[in-house]
């Protein structure tokens, strides 16, 4: 059994939704399948701005965006659905929840005040949407599937915005609803990112809502596999807008994983694939495009890493820009206690997070978002010692299981970097990631010569792949 989670481009138009739809069907030749589904791409933006503009009682705006939402998933229902019996009432569903989306929209421009419970639930329209369609469009297709709402599973607690499941109520929940449904063959389509307080207040899961909802799905069920489907091949070695020639990387660690989304790249959110850590459960990233592409594999099975001679890889490279130095001098440092917690407390208080940290005797250097913090912290850092900033620079990261006790990895990392220069350099207590921090105008080459470094010899062809549709 496994739930497959498909990302907004996934089901963003018709076309894409008939490919989903197809790749269930094909799953349903193994087990059937949980289907989790995001809202349709550009969807969960507008219901943000449409919630935006109730809020600031500009309900033209809002009204206009909530049009454009009621006909996308009306053209989507005009292409998938060939039924001319089933689109009138299909419509009518799609109608019904933007009339509440319209109603909501009026309700927060009369009090004129827009709060997290209330942004809860606009956002939770494009799932219910997409799926609606979705699920519809499988039935009218001939394959036996079932609507569930998945307020009535995911329980949460009331924390608006990242809300948290109750998880012995889901585990119960889950066993009674969606389970007997799977075990009878019928595959059951619901929504990520969304769930419900005990008093059925819709609540969200926040960032990357929809791949833990899968991973939760799959954690209480007892998968064999959670499997994101998204439109690139998995994971890659690096951004490939900043280098053509990235390669999908075949199987990584959920370590590793974790440390690329801290990192910046664009993969799985550690705290989404939580849940599949801790039961082991493999997570596959694969593209809906390509479906018979070997895509990643994420997982801690020891019999799986070892047949992929895994040990001791650099696997991908991370790039985080629009970032800061600031330098904090003094000597108050030295020999003295309590300095770092004063330090980090001040960061803490402006909830300010700090991204890469180099110390000194009498001087710290810490990066972070260089539009996250304004005049206060910095005012209350000078306090501690001299501060300068340096803005316009990127961080770096060389990600890789055991990078640290490697031989050599260090040394054909910075001499490969020998004409770049580098502002700072960090590793820790890290054993995957050895990162460093250079100049935005700088991050190209440095990518680049990293890059062909550690990935453009024939060495490990059985991990690092070319993208399905390239030479």
């Amino acid at each position: 059994m496994a739930v497959m989670k498909f990302g907004g481009t996934s089901v963003g138009n018709a076309r894409a939704m008939q490919q989903a739809i197809d790749l269930v069907v094909r799953e349903q030749r193994n087990s059937t399948p949980l289907v989790v589904l995001s809202a349709c791409s550009g969807i969960t933006n507008k219901l943000v701005r449409l919630a935006d503009a109730a809020g600031r009682s500009d309900l033209d705006e809002a009204l206009s965006l909530a049009g454009e939402v009621r006909q996308h998933h009306l053209v989507l229902i005009d292409e998938l659905i060939t039924d001319p019996g089933v689109k009138p009432g299909l419509a009518e569903k799609v109608e019904a929840y933007v009339s509440k989306l319209e109603m909501l929209a009026r309700g927060v421009d009369i009090v004129g005040e827009l709060t997290e419970r209330s942004k809860d639930m606009f956002c939770s329209f494009g799932e219910l949407l997409s799926t609606t369609v979705f699920a519809a469009a499988m039935q009218e297709q001939g394959h036996r599937t079932e609507w569930i709402d998945v307020r009535r599973v995911m329980i949460t607690d009331d924390h608006f915005g990242f809300a948290r499941p109750l998880t012995r109520v889901c585990e119960a929940n889950t066993e009674a609803i969606i389970r007997p449904l799977l075990d009878a063959g019928t595959v059951v389509v619901t929504q990520g990112y969304i769930g419900a307080t005990d008093t059925g207040r819709t609540t969200t899961l926040g960032r990357g809502g929809s791949d833990l909802t899968a991973a939760l799905f799959g954690a209480w069920l007892g998968d064999n596999a959670i499997q994101i489907w998204t439109d690139v091949d998995g994971v890659m070695t690096c951004d490939p807008r900043i280098v053509p020639e990235a390669r999908s990387i075949r199987i990584m660690t959920f370590n590793e994983a974790a440390e690329l989304a801290y990192l910046g790249a664009k993969v799985l959110h550690p705290d989404t694939i939580a849940p599949a850590v801790e039961k082991n459960i493999p997570v596959w990233v694969l593209n809906t495009w390509h479906p018979d592409a070997k895509g990643t594999l994420i997982t801690d099975d020891p019999e799986r890493l070892a047949g992929m001679s895994y040990g001791g890889l650099v696997k991908s490279i991370a790039v985080k820009k629009g970032q800061c130095i600031i330098n904090i001098r003094s000597n108050r440092m030295l020999g003295r206690y309590g300095f770092m917690t004063e330090l980090f407390g001040a960061f803490s208080r402006h909830g300010v997070s700090i991204e890469m940290i180099s110390t000194s005797e009498v001087s710290v250097s810490v990066t972070v978002d260089d539009k996250s913090f304004g005049e206060e912290l910095l005012q209350e850092l000078e306090v501690l010692g001299k501060v300068d900033i340096e803005h316009r620079v990127a961080t770096v990261s060389v990600v890789g299981d055991n990078l640290r006790m490697s031989k050599g990895v260090a040394g054909r990392i910075f001499s490969s970097l020998k004409n770049v220069n580098l502002r700072m350099i960090s590793q820790g207590a890290s054993e995957i990631n050895v990162g460093f921090v250079v100049e935005e105008s700088d991050v190209n080459e440095a990518v680049n010569t990293l890059h062909h470094e550690f990935f453009a010899g024939a060495e490990n062809v059985g991990i690092f792949e070319k993208p399905a549709g390239t030479r």
